[in-house]
């Protein structure tokens, strides 16, 4: 008989930060590792919290000490190459005078930088600007691949 936890999801969960500067931009941090910008934030470990990770991840990526203050979305977005995904994006609240805290270690993130909505497509992959404008223009916290899922009736 096959067990029945074989036919289980056990996606990969990733937990992003979002700050927001007074002109609506969005923070990004640029990874050593990568030709393109991203959200800070990473994989949740085993027997972490998505909250929890993201602060985690924060705190390392950014040198700052920022506990998540309500959940944004949560995208349901699987790949070929890494399976099912959950990626989890908290509101972590205005940075105020932590902008000048922001500490990079230059050897996993080597910049950090304030862009306007508009401008996310030049420096993040698509599904990733998509995420984020859905995130901040749905009703929905609740995503698919970037967006909130369609009805179909």
């Amino acid at each position: 008989m096959t067990d029945p936890s074989d036919t289980f999801a056990t996606p990969r969960v990733a937990a992003g930060a979002l700050f927001f500067d007074d002109d609506g931009r969005v923070l990004l941090v640029h990874p050593t590792y990568k030709d393109t910008w991203d959200v800070p934030g990473g994989y949740v470990e085993r027997g972490e919290s998505p909250a929890a990770a993201c602060r985690r991840e924060v705190a390392e990526e950014l040198r700052l000490d920022r506990m998540p203050r309500r959940l944004l979305s949560v995208d349901w977005a699987p790949s070929e190459a890494e399976g099912d995904k959950l990626l989890f994006l908290f509101d972590c609240g205005p940075l105020g005078d932590d902008e000048h805290r922001i500490q990079l270690d230059g050897k996993e993130l080597d910049k950090w930088q304030w862009v306007h909505r508009d401008e996310l497509d030049n420096f993040v992959l698509s599904r990733i600007s998509e995420r984020i404008r859905s995130t901040v223009d749905s009703q929905s916290a609740y995503l698919e691949h970037g967006r909130p899922p369609r009805s179909s009736n």
